[in-house]
């Protein structure tokens, strides 16, 4: 298989220059596959999805009529980041996540930010994921978001956006982390020959980011992982984690509270609980504090946790600074609690909730993407120039009956990854979502997970919604192969 008559389209194409020669980055790659013989590349791929069917690596479809889970879809042509890129980007995120963790530790307290009007405090009093009960908390050293997950996009002209931040429980990692083992097993000449930066030491890093979060006194933090349980269509994932960490996999019914502090249930006994990484949604962490009727949770965990005997991760609340209108204001933020332009933009966004911009939107729907404020996975989304005019009625209708929920942003030109279809390829889209741990210090994992739309012109990279998953090889500016 090889590239030859491979079309880069009228976007960015992240392997090869408009001319069609391949990007310096990616020439040893590009030259490993044209020598392949034909067929080659088709068998490694039909191999490496018969790995992830019998590993397990599956998501579940909620609402498929044909069964529940389905192996992540795979493509086995990288994403390749050049090392200077990264290193921008690096410095972005950081920036971000430490503005980020300023403003939503400043809502909870001082409100500041809302004070002096920078943020209109309609828009923070009316976001769906504020959290009254968090008013006042002290999350142990501060840390409100301690596993981010904020995607990027890059536009036709090169320039990279931020399209959103994910803060509550992002997923994903697992992925990230098996895309990169099958890629070794697939092509190892290339990682003898490529400075290609490492991802595996993530687990143990993720768990260091945990361990320093403990209560004080506690001596070897005990850490468990919060699962809502098999049924949860990201539970391969937390099971992997857990199992990569060498930490307990923990439902709500493992754990008690008693004395304001959380113990799990062994077949030793009742073992202490010093901090819990928690992959489900504030509503459903603790029925006393949250929905009373949470079968998920642990009746007292919130309790525990403003007592500080017991740290989360994710801090409840957090997920106010999730929210895609609160999302328009980060450059804000950013300059207002750092003094610092902001390294990587957002996408330009509309706020329906402003007249002139609702107005604008609903005049243009035929061209903008909109969405709303607190969905994931690509529901709750019109991408105009691809809907029908009954679907763009039924937007206006819902952007004018709550136009708080929703925002716009003009459709970009995503770039595009060389992808295999049958023995050729083709440029499908992509985003890349880099994940970010902040403990001691704030770690960004050199790469994450492309998402790429396999549908020919798609631009939904969503998993549910037809999107599957490439490894993201970022380039190390020195030294040899990793």
């Amino acid at each position: 298989m090889h590239f030859h008559g491979y079309d880069t389209g009228d976007f960015h194409d992240e392997m090869f220059l408009p001319d069609g020669t391949p990007r310096p980055e990616a020439k040893l790659l590009v030259d490993t596959i044209t020598s392949l013989s034909g067929g080659e590349l088709q068998l490694r791929q039909k191999s490496a999805e018969r790995t992830l069917l019998e590993l397990g690596i599956t998501f579940n479809v909620y609402g498929h009529g044909d069964g529940t889970e389905k192996i992540f879809p795979f493509d086995l042509i990288p994403r390749i980041v050049p090392a200077d890129d990264w290193a921008r980007l690096e410095r972005g995120l950081k920036q971000r996540i430490t503005a980020l963790n300023l403003f939503i530790d400043d809502v909870y307290h001082d409100q500041k930010i809302l004070k002096q009007g920078v943020i209109p405090r309609e828009v923070i009093e009316s976001a769906k994921c504020l959290r009254p009960q968090c008013v006042g908390m002290n999350p142990p050293k501060g840390i409100w978001c301690h596993i981010t997950g904020t995607d990027l996009v890059r536009d036709r002209d090169g320039q990279i956006y931020v399209l959103e931040d994910n803060l509550r429980v992002p997923s994903g990692v697992s992925y990230v982390l098996e895309n990169r083992h099958l890629m070794k097993r697939t092509f190892p000449q290339i990682f003898e020959g490529v400075p290609i930066r490492p991802v595996d030491d993530y687990p143990s890093r993720l768990l260091e980011t945990l361990e320093y979060l403990a209560p004080a006194g506690a001596g070897s933090a005990r850490v468990v992982l919060l699962t809502p349980g098999i049924y949860n269509s990201a539970y391969f994932e937390h099971s992997f984690l857990a199992q990569q960490m060498g930490i307990p996999l923990v439902e709500g019914r493992d754990l008690v509270v008693n004395n304001k502090r959380v113990y799990m249930r062994t077949t030793k006994g009742f073992e202490r609980v010093d901090v819990i990484y928690r992959r489900l949604d504030d509503d459903f962490l603790d029925p006393e504090a949250f929905r009373p009727d949470s079968l998920l949770g642990v009746a007292g965990l919130v309790e525990a946790y403003r007592a500080g005997h017991v740290a989360l991760a994710n801090a409840p609340g957090n997920g106010v600074a999730d929210d895609k209108v609160i999302y328009a204001y980060v450059p804000e933020m950013i300059q207002y609690f750092l003094g610092e332009e902001v390294i990587i933009p957002n996408v330009p966004t509309y706020l329906c909730w402003r007249d002139a911009d609702r107005q604008h939107v609903l005049a243009n729907l035929d061209k903008l993407v909109v969405k709303a404020a607190n969905e994931a996975g690509g529901y709750g989304m019109l991408v105009g120039p691809h809907a029908t005019v009954a679907q763009r009625e039924e937007f206006a209708g819902r952007i004018s009956g709550n136009p708080r929920n929703y925002i716009a942003q003009p459709t970009l030109g995503l770039s595009r990854v060389p992808t295999l279809v049958d023995d050729h390829a083709e440029g499908r889209h992509v985003d890349l979502r880099p994940y970010i741990l902040y403990g001691k210090e704030i770690f960004v994992m050199p790469g994450g997970l492309t998402r790429v739309a396999l549908k020919k012109g798609s631009l939904v990279v969503n998993s549910s919604q037809g999107g599957g998953s490439k490894d993201t090889w970022v380039m190390a500016a020195t030294g040899g192969a990793q």
